[in-house]
């Protein structure tokens, strides 16, 4: 009996699995005759189970060494996107800009296999384990590579090992400024890029797309300062104990806005001379108002030239800017010279009146007054007419002819002294006449240098 339902529950086994047999096959069937199913093909180079440095197989080389060791000179292409051109000290002479650094170069040693072509990135992680071009800024004074989140680098390789390395610097480098013309001058900076180890024999340093290589943003400006153009340029640097280096220079024109030093140099300036001149319409003998006024406008002129001498370098040769203000510091000083010439003649010329009247005599030695003052040419007839009312003093006739002897002579000697007297000072006789000439002149001189110095600077 029990024989028996063994061989009932084995039999029963191995109809199921003829039945689940003939499934099997009869699914398989459909699949190979129906639609087929489309299965995708995964990189190898993004697969989670494969690591980056093992794909690079950067554990098997040696790094230190540059690519094509001992062998020729490895081209490294470099193009550059200026960001920002942060400011212009005309003080330090210097200037900061941030740029985004490219450099191009192939490492086969970093090639690997992909089926789609596809590049790998990295971040700046990579660069402490590859090697890289060391890239350096000539007559650079600062520089650094943003950090902020994380460093500002980026690595792509390539699958037949070339390499693009980008970085964000901000570097602030020497510019040799040439104030000769300042503020109407026209400034050329230069950006200097130059491998630090590597003479030309071991790296050939280029600019990827020649001119194009340099590309800006044309939103930068700056305040004092219009962007005329920027260009690239290199050649070979020397230096006598190391040899031959490729050198790349990004030159980038800077010409000054003249509005801003108008506003608070030449026109304030140009005030303080046209305000020395209100003096010579100022009655000379207003010695307060004439003296305070020039020595106003004196001390205004020297904080000028103060206070834009402090914002500029301490150079040994003359700016532009130096010879207008200093012409217009000289007008200034010559009003007040001017002031102190005519208050001086002036009182020279009353001095010499006063003397003149007291040493004059009253004698009429019995001649009637109007014919003792038209003995000479000195008094006019309209003078002697004024002194009509005057009164006669009787002489006897025997002193008459010895009173006339000695009126005649001293008359004469007072004539001859007035005459020598006139003669000296006919210029200045009337002293006002100086300030009107200088009504006239020193305008004019001062319009003059004006067509002069804006003809010469501009």
């Amino acid at each position: 009996m029990n024989t028996a339902f063994l061989l009932l529950c084995v039999s029963m086994c191995g109809h199921c699995g003829k039945m689940k047999l003939g499934v099997r096959r009869t699914s398989l069937q459909h699949h190979n005759h129906g639609t087929p199913l489309f299965k995708k093909v995964l990189d190898e180079t993004k697969t989670h189970q494969l690591k980056s440095d093992h794909l690079l197989r950067v554990d098997d080389h040696d790094f230190t060494m540059r690519p094509a060791f001992a062998g020729p000179a490895v081209p490294v292409g470099v193009d550059v996107q200026v960001e920002s051109l942060d400011s212009i000290s005309e003080v330090d002479m210097d200037f900061t800009m941030t740029l985004y650094l490219r450099h191009y170069w192939k490492d086969e040693r970093l090639s690997f296999p992909s089926k789609t072509n596809k590049s790998m990135t990295f971040d700046g992680r990579l660069v402490k384990k590859i090697w890289v071009p060391d890239v350096f800024f000539v007559h650079s004074k600062r520089s650094f590579i943003h950090d902020t989140t994380t460093e500002n680098i980026m690595i792509r390789v390539y699958p037949d090992g070339h390499v693009l390395y980008s970085l964000r610097v901000t570097v602030t480098s020497a510019c040799n400024m040439d104030f000769s013309r300042f503020p109407l001058d026209t400034q050329t900076c230069t950006l200097e890029l130059e491998s630090y180890a590597y003479t030309d024999e071991d790296l050939m340093l280029y600019w990827q797309s020649g001119d194009e290589s340099l590309s800006t943003d044309d939103k930068i400006s700056l305040s004092q300062f219009l962007i005329q153009k920027f260009h690239t340029t290199s050649r070979l640097a020397f230096y006598s104990s190391t040899g031959w280096y490729n050198r790349l220079y990004i030159n980038f024109t800077l010409r000054r806005h003249i509005f801003f030093f108008l506003l608070q140099t030449y026109f304030p300036a140009t005030l303080m001379v046209m305000l020395s001149w209100v003096s010579f319409w100022i009655d000379r003998r207003a010695v307060p108002a004439r003296v305070s006024l020039g020595i106003t406008t004196v001390l205004t002129m020297s904080t000028i030239i103060t206070g834009v001498n402090a914002s500029m370098p301490r150079v040994s040769y003359i700016k532009a800017v130096d010879i207008y203000l200093w012409v217009s510091f000289v007008f200034v000083f010559l009003s007040v010279l001017e002031y102190a010439a005519v208050n001086y003649l002036t009182t020279v010329h009353d001095g010499k009146d006063r003397k003149l009247r007291e040493k004059a005599l009253p004698c009429t030695c019995d001649i009637s007054h109007t014919r003792t003052m038209l003995l000479d040419d000195t008094y006019s007839k309209s003078d002697v007419n004024g002194l009509a009312g005057y009164t006669q003093a009787p002489v006897s006739s025997e002193d008459k002819q010895e009173h006339m002897v000695v009126c005649l002579s001293l008359a004469n000697e007072a004539t001859a002294a007035k005459k020598k007297t006139l003669r000296g000072f006919r210029i200045i006789q009337n002293t006002h006449a100086i300030d009107a000439y200088s009504r006239m002149i020193f305008p004019g001189a001062f319009i003059f240098f004006n067509l002069i110095y804006w003809s010469v600077y501009c």
